[in-house]
């Protein structure tokens, strides 16, 4: 199944996923659009939150589940992204069920990932940003923050794989009406702002 007017950036961290939803953000003012992220701002969300930060201590499995259940309440929940949706916005996701396919896949395995997010829509369009682990951890260092618990260069390159194997199975899929676009996001901000823009425009304007 696909959601229409859903849209979802994905990547390692350090991608520039973030960098681009900021872009997108200013370039669409005035534009029926909303704005998300993954983990959510729900109670579920906050607490995987400081589950990424290495605050709160939990079991791989346990991990799955709970990015599952945030998704759930993120989707389906009171003023969540098909309510959005139904009223008319286009939705843009930082994250989505791609991301637990690929960083919990490399955790716990990929059958309990992909039994978890089996109920889940697919987006209308999907962006994923390909770059190196060691580009993406290099950017990571930059900022001068405090690195996550996945925020290692064995840990992404084996995400990296992870992404690139899921990403070439859906686009497999002969029953796949989700729109797949694939950024080097080694090029500049520019350029894949652009690119994004022209791609989610007709979406927006539709």
């Amino acid at each position: 199944m696909i959601l229409k007017n859903f849209v979802v950036f994905e990547g390692i961290d350090g991608s520039g996923t973030s960098t681009q939803m900021k872009m997108l953000k200013e370039r669409s003012q005035g534009k029926k659009i909303a704005f998300t992220a993954e983990p959510s701002e729900n109670s579920t969300g906050k607490f995987l939150r400081s589950v990424l930060s290495g605050k709160e201590k939990v079991s791989p499995q346990t991990a799955a589940y709970l990015f599952a259940a945030d998704r759930a309440e993120h989707l389906w929940g009171q003023g969540g992204i098909v309510d959005q949706t139904k009223n008319g916005l286009t939705v843009v996701s930082d994250r989505y069920l791609f991301s637990n396919l690929a960083y919990q896949g490399v955790t716990c395995g990929e059958e309990l990932p992909k039994l978890l997010n089996s109920p889940f829509p697919l987006p209308q369009l999907l962006f994923f940003f390909d770059i190196s682990a060691e580009k993406s951890l290099e950017r990571v260092e930059k900022r001068g923050e405090a690195k996550e618990i996945y925020e290692s260069v064995e840990f992404l390159k084996n995400t990296a794989i992870r992404y690139r194997n899921i990403i070439s199975e859906y686009k497999k899929t002969a029953d796949s009406k989700m729109r797949i676009i694939e950024i080097d996001a080694t090029l500049s901000k520019e350029k894949i702002s652009d690119l994004i823009w022209n791609e989610i425009l007709p979406i927006i304007n539709s």
